[in-house]
């Protein structure tokens, strides 16, 4: 893990910085979105009651940011189609981006250990990410299955490995099961 690396709550004045790195990081970096998705996700989080700002993290490093991500209440369904658990003792990573001139520099791994440690402060249960698992297998989670919580739909939802989980102590999921339904986000479906 790299100590050069700081994190805090995101701003409105971090805003204009956010879009160009989102953009130029999924531009670069994947090949199943060009960001601008992700930006409206991200809008769509803001201005839900699922936002948790202090949870919402700009990463910097040498007083540029360098990342961005959010953690979000998530509630679990109790079918693969929706009905919505009222439960926010889970919370969601998403979405995660590190700058595109900071690729493979381990700014990823590093800012999400520093981000995960605040949401176990925070008192939540676990947290899900989909994502690629090689990677978020490095920072903790495992299959979500593993812990009762099932995919339904997503990208980049290449196979079951991609919805992941993590708890935030040991036993924390324990007696937690659902599925795991973005119908609350348009731009997440």
């Amino acid at each position: 893990m790299r100590n050069d690396i700081t994190i805090r709550p995101e701003t409105p004045k971090d805003y204009k910085d956010i879009i160009s790195l989102v953009l130029r990081s999924f531009q670069e970096g994947t090949s199943y979105s060009d960001g601008s998705d992700i930006l409206a996700l991200i809008e769509e989080i803001r201005a839900s009651k699922y936002y948790i700002p202090e949870l919402s993290f700009v990463a910097e490093l040498d007083g540029k940011i360098a990342g961005h991500f959010l953690f979000s209440h998530f509630p679990l369904s109790k079918t693969p189609k929706g009905e919505h658990l009222d439960n926010n003792d889970i919370v969601m990573l998403a979405p995660v981006s590190v700058h595109a001139d900071y690729f493979k520099k381990g700014i990823g791994s590093t800012t999400l250990t520093l981000g995960i440690q605040k949401v176990k402060e925070y008192g939540f249960k676990g947290i899900t990410v989909e994502g690629n698992f090689a990677f978020y297998n490095r920072v903790g989670f495992k299959t979500s299955s593993e812990y009762n919580i099932y995919p339904t739909s997503g990208i980049p939802l290449e196979e079951p490995r991609c919805m992941m989980a993590q708890e935030t102590y040991e036993g924390s999921l324990k007696g937690i099961s659902g599925y795991i339904v973005y119908n609350m986000y348009y731009n997440a479906q």
